[in-house]
């Protein structure tokens, strides 16, 4: 089984009409809700904790087995609704979503919590691929698949910064549970209008589903991003490092599969389109710095300038709103030049927004940390929506699915990684500028608790008489502000060395339509391979 990049025609594919934008409205429904869902928990953990009572270890598994389960499902889920169809995947996740939100918004034990939120993973998983591979389907003109995969871009993004403030809202009015069951009118609005609106699409040339391949991609992309997220929290411990020498092995496994197998889920040949498997690489890229420095600036709004959760949500949604712009202005610039100087700029603008905030000191100017975030997150955003379209591009139309979910989980690791690594980079130089700062005689334990975090080092200044407290607390701030210049400066490297790959390996490489195919590109004598769109299943 071959991969040629899909070509229609030297003219521009058919336009889309109202139907086709409304139904992108709907498709961006579940996008929102995924999202949302990553982060929409974090203000009502004392909410739930108080009634459940969980242990630590169930908490834990509250806030992370939702992301575990999208991760390890997504290659599996964007396969599959490559063979039974991306509109009947799409539509069945949904009402798994559906579902389980009602079941953990009505949860009455840790367990019945951990349960449901291990369903909307699985939920999630089907919409997320299935979403934008139907896009791919809707739109076959490549200046309006651009802007389409943007807007979808954008609400992926604007999502996870929307989910904490929705939350504060909610649990201000109502009980945890409506954190949840926000989901469930959503959700049947989808089952509504899906059928309406969005027609059907499958491979008809599949071939068998791969079990064996799903289960080795399972067994690859749960016990690494789970090792990755021990390593960000605690370091290295048993944990990660037993979790890590599963997840690697279990992934050669898979590649070797992929080589192999009569009918794989990823055709290998995929990734040797530059267009594809260095988009991938970009949205990784992105996703490593985007992640890794937001937890600092959390961090740094409510623990530095003490405000409320609720309040730093609010004032972190300000720089989301801010570049809401940059991804269709991508997808402009990228129709009159080279995409891959686009991609370029976008992480040289990225790579300024960090530089710029590793000036930020405990005393600065709220302006100054939000200017800061808005152009390092708005050179992302045009980094990740072009990288989107390229891929999405250039892979048939008939293997989106699987496209869209290599995407994903290239996205969920880069995340990971960059906790991880930015994480580790930050604490290191918080941790190095708190050694000479503990005040002599303080208890061991009350010493590494400051030592550890910020939080940390506040609660234990609030339990030291006058001066001493105060001192500490200033100096835990400008440790923590030497961890955060750490931290971002490193992003700003990874973002330099990003923008010069993206500019050496992804000149003169096009989106299908209207284009040289990369066969072309390197061998000219070769033969371009034209085939026809992909028949939509009624």
């Amino acid at each position: 089984m071959s991969f040629t990049p899909y070509t229609s025609s030297r003219e521009p594919g058919p336009s889309a009409g109202r139907r086709e934008w409304t139904a992108l409205g709907i498709l961006l429904l579940p996008c929102l809700l995924i999202s949302m869902d990553v982060s929409v928990l974090y203000f009502a953990v004392p909410f739930l904790t108080q009634e459940l009572k969980p242990s630590g270890v169930q908490q834990l598994w509250i806030l992370d087995v939702y992301g575990f389960v999208l991760a390890g499902l997504l290659i599996t889920m964007g396969a599959l609704g490559d063979r039974i169809g991306r509109r009947r995947l799409l539509l069945s996740g949904a009402l798994l979503f559906g579902l389980a939100s009602g079941l953990a918004a009505y949860a009455r034990s840790a367990e019945m919590l951990i349960a449901a939120r291990a369903l909307l993973g699985i939920g999630g998983a089907t919409l997320m691929p299935s979403t934008l591979a139907l896009i791919r389907n809707l739109f076959h003109d490549a200046g309006q698949r651009g802007k389409a995969i943007a807007i979808w871009s954008a609400a992926t993004m604007g999502g996870i910064a929307v989910g904490p403030v929705l939350s504060g809202v909610l649990l201000e009015h109502f009980w945890w549970g409506s954190v949840f069951l926000i989901n469930t009118p959503v959700m049947v609005l989808l089952l509504v209008c899906g059928p309406l609106l969005l027609p059907e699409f499958k491979n008809p040339a599949a071939g068998r589903f791969d079990l064996p391949g799903s289960l080795l991609s399972l067994l690859a992309m749960l016990p690494f991003v789970y090792g990755i997220k021990e390593i960000a929290r605690d370091g290295f411990t048993a944990r990660s490092v037993i979790a890590l020498a599963i997840g690697l092995p279990a992934a050669a496994a898979f590649v070797h599969r992929q080589r192999t197998a009569r009918h794989p889920m990823l055709d290998p040949e995929l990734f040797r389109h530059r267009g594809f498997s260095v988009s991938v690489l970009m949205n990784l890229l992105a996703m490593f710095a985007l992640v890794g420095c937001a937890v600092f600036f959390t961090q740094y709004l409510q623990s530095v300038r003490g405000m409320s959760p609720l309040e730093a949500a609010l004032w972190n949604l300000l720089p989301t709103l801010a570049v809401g712009g940059m991804a269709p202005l991508a997808a402009v610039l990228a129709r009159r030049m080279d995409r891959a100087y686009v991609i370029g700029l976008g992480f040289v603008i990225a790579a300024g927004g960090f530089a710029w905030l590793s000036g930020l000191e405990p005393g600065s100017a709220l302006w100054y940390v939000l200017v800061a975030s808005a152009v390092y997150a708005g050179g992302l955003m045009m980094v990740v929506s072009l990288s989107n379209e390229l891929a999405i591009g250039v892979a048939p139309p008939e293997r989106a699915g699987s496209a869209s979910a290599v995407l994903e989980s290239g996205t969920e690791l880069g995340g990971a990684l960059g906790m991880a690594i930015l994480g580790s980079v930050g604490s290191a130089f918080y941790r190095s500028g708190m050694d000479d700062a503990l005040p002599a005689g303080l208890p061991p334990a009350a010493a590494d608790a400051a030592r550890e975090t910020l939080a940390g080092a506040a609660a234990v200044a609030g339990q030291l008489p006058g001066r001493a407290g105060e001192a500490l607390l200033t100096a835990a701030r400008a440790a923590f502000a030497d961890g955060l210049r750490g931290a971002v400066l490193g992003a700003a490297g990874v973002m330099v060395c990003a923008a010069v790959l993206a500019v050496a390996l992804l000149r003169a490489v096009r989106t299908a339509e209207g284009a040289e195919n990369e066969t072309a590109v390197s061998d000219p004598a070769a033969t371009t391979v034209t085939s026809a769109p992909e028949a939509p299943v009624s």
